[in-house]
């Protein structure tokens, strides 16, 4: 059977992967508890897709395992729980998709290499600018090279607004500033403090804007594609400057407090998010920087417009090369799996910097 199986189908990337899928005249299972507002959309895509109703996340996992989909793209956060249910219900042959870019459900999905190149199917985490953005910018930048000394990548990430957080979003920032920085220092993952590293980068557009020290699933990828021992990975959606990098650990230690965590959660949620861009279209940014023994850098670019509409064109392209048969047996990152390239698939565009000092 060549079902593709969307989980979380109505929200904005699942509908999203659900429209680029029916385009490649795919056939697409919608997959939510909502009835109605399934049903509603698979009528704005032309009734091409069917509609599988659950109630919960376990019976969707039943499910899964009773029909055995060609693929499941699982946009439902948080990866860290859904992940490993949705994973584990994937009989031999059905592959799985997924968004995250939380640090701890990355490399726990990474962790299951074995298992599931034993049971053949294959396992793609990070299918979204998350992850992929940089993965593909250090792939870039190591393309013709041996291992550079030292790494480091960054987000910035730009998309249209409106709404709330929303409780997925919400609980993924929470665990962030609860699980304290990472990096890696000597090819080792060592705690680091969280928004330390602040850099003022000058994108290729002349705009200025402000990473800083971010745990996140790029780390990993970044480490594991370009295989320098020190690896650094930021995100522009983290406060910089010295004051952010003294509260940051009194912060991610009271979040570490259920109560306080389950407080900070149902406020996150309720905010109402506000589109800074006006008249100005998104444009979305991934850095890698690759520093040799001998000094010379290498720095790449990728340039995507929205960052929501690139998440949901890699998720998609990823589950339709699957259901083609490109994929292998194991779990992978998606450059790990599909190079550079699955980037430009997506909509992206590379600009390469040399230099040397």
């Amino acid at each position: 059977m060549d079902e593709i199986w969307i989980l979380g189908a109505t929200g904005r990337i699942g509908r999203a992967v659900a429209a680029r899928l029916v385009e490649l005249h795919r056939s697409v299972v919608l997959v939510g508890r909502d009835e109605p507002r399934l049903r509603a959309l698979a009528r704005e895509l032309g009734d091409a897709p069917s509609v599988l109703t659950e109630e919960s996340l376990e019976g969707v996992a039943r499910r899964i395992a009773e029909r055995a989909p060609a693929v499941v793209v699982n946009t439902v956060g948080p990866f860290g729980t859904t992940g490993p249910l949705i994973a584990d219900s994937c009989p031999a042959g059905t592959h799985y998709v997924d968004l995250a870019n939380e640090l701890p459900a990355v490399t726990g999905m990474l962790d299951r290499h074995d298992a599931a190149a034993m049971s053949g199917h294959c396992v793609v985490t990070g299918a979204g600018f998350g992850v992929l953005g940089t993965e593909s910018a250090i792939l870039q930048a190591r393309a013709d090279r041996s291992a550079p000394v030292r790494v480091r990548v960054d987000a910035l990430a730009e998309y249209r607004g409106g709404g709330t957080v929303g409780a997925v979003l919400a609980e993924t920032m929470v665990d962030v500033f609860a699980g304290g920085g990472f990096s890696y220092r000597s090819g080792r993952l060592t705690p680091a403090r969280l928004g330390g590293g602040a850099e003022q980068l000058t994108l290729p557009d002349g705009r200025t804007a402000t990473t800083a020290a971010a745990p996140s699933g790029e780390l990993v990828a970044a480490q594991r594609g370009s295989g320098a021992p020190e690896v650094v990975a930021a995100s522009k959606e983290i406060p910089a400057g010295r004051m952010a990098s003294l509260a940051l650990p009194i912060v991610g230690a009271l979040l570490r407090v259920p109560p306080l965590r389950r407080a900070a959660v149902r406020l996150l949620a309720g905010i109402e998010v506000k589109d800074s861009l006006g008249s100005r279209e998104p444009t979305t940014w991934a850095r890698a920087r690759a520093t040799w023994a001998d000094g010379s850098d290498r720095v790449v670019w990728l340039r995507a417009d929205d960052g929501m509409d690139f998440t949901a064109a890699v998720a998609a392209e990823v589950a339709d090369r699957l259901v083609r048969g490109a994929g292998r047996p194991g779990a992978y990152t998606p450059g790990a799996l599909f190079g550079p390239d699955l980037a430009e698939a997506a909509g992206g565009t590379f600009l390469v910097e040399d230099r040397v000092d």
